[in-house]
């Protein structure tokens, strides 16, 4: 049984809901407090097992190497010299949790092309996949769920919550499949965007991916979806009819859609109110806002 070394984080996108302010800033960067985006995901994984992260950029993302690299010897020496221990041993910390890979992300529009992009770096190895610009809190965390999954029935994952909005079924893809034990289905479809009206279900995968090697052929040959982008719920589509993919509800998530304005301002709220240094602060100070 293959254990699960490498995670594939895409962060390459525009980030163009968020313009001006991800003109030159990444939108995997944007703080939740103290901490960006994309650290909660890389954290996750590193928890989870996760040996090698392999980032995929795009232009303006120098931002998300240099906050994972060893910190520069004046910042250090400075935090040294101004006893700030705490905050020194944070920021090695972050650069020593995993053998960072990064690559630029190079083909078409879409989902889909950031994983093609990786196939020659995972050496034939399953992988999770997870997004820069979302996560989601779990206990155990979602990562920890999914690779549990794997090994118990060694095929591609898909990690799900449950979402009924009317817009979330234009924005995720949706699972059509058998329940086989508690919160555990056989794929038979996975469709993306399909209108709450064509949706097979109310169980959406929301960029949560545990991928076996078999995508890869498939992604070489895929056609362009709707808008000629290129969507890996698609190709997972396609793997459903020649290998077993199984979806599974992430118990006990909070997901967190951080690349959506209203829903990011949230979070920060929401994660605010539960830091250490600031919680108590922050919450009378919303309790004197005159809302």
């Amino acid at each position: 049984m293959n254990k699960i070394r490498k995670a594939v984080i895409p962060a390459a996108g525009f980030g163009t809901r968020f313009l001006p302010q991800t003109k030159a800033m990444p939108k995997e960067m944007l703080p939740i407090v103290d901490k960006p985006v994309i650290q909660y995901v890389v954290e996750e994984v590193v928890e989870a097992g996760i040996e090698d992260v392999i980032i995929v950029t795009g232009a303006n993302k120098r931002a998300i190497e240099d906050h994972f690299d060893t910190p520069v010897a004046e910042l250090s020496q400075w935090l040294e010299i101004g006893g700030k221990e705490k905050a020194l041993s944070e920021i090695k910390r972050i650069s020593e949790m995993a053998n960072f890979i990064y690559i630029r992300q190079k083909g078409p529009y879409g989902n889909a092309t950031p994983i093609r992009s990786i196939g020659h770096l995972v050496n034939g190895e399953p992988f999770l996949a997870f997004w820069g610009d979302e996560f989601t809190k779990a206990k155990p965390s979602r990562a920890t769920q999914m690779i549990e999954t794997y090994e118990k029935y060694q095929g591609t994952i898909l990690g799900g919550v449950k979402l009924s909005k009317p817009e979330d079924f234009k924005r995720y893809g949706y699972v059509k499949g058998e329940e086989i034990e508690p919160g555990v289905w056989r794929v038979e479809r996975l469709i993306e965007k399909p209108g709450k009206e064509k949706a097979p279900s109310d169980l959406a995968i929301v960029a949560n991916y545990l991928l076996t090697p078999d995508i890869f052929p498939i992604l070489e040959s895929q056609k362009p979806g709707t808008g000629g982008e290129y969507y890996l719920a698609e190709a997972i589509d396609i793997l459903a009819k020649e290998k077993p993919v199984y979806a599974i509800e992430i118990k006990d998530a909070h997901y967190y859609d951080t690349g959506n304005k209203l829903e990011y301002l949230k979070t920060v709220v929401e994660l605010a109110l539960v830091h250490p240094d600031i919680n108590g602060d922050f919450r009378k100070f919303l309790k004197e806002l005159k809302l």
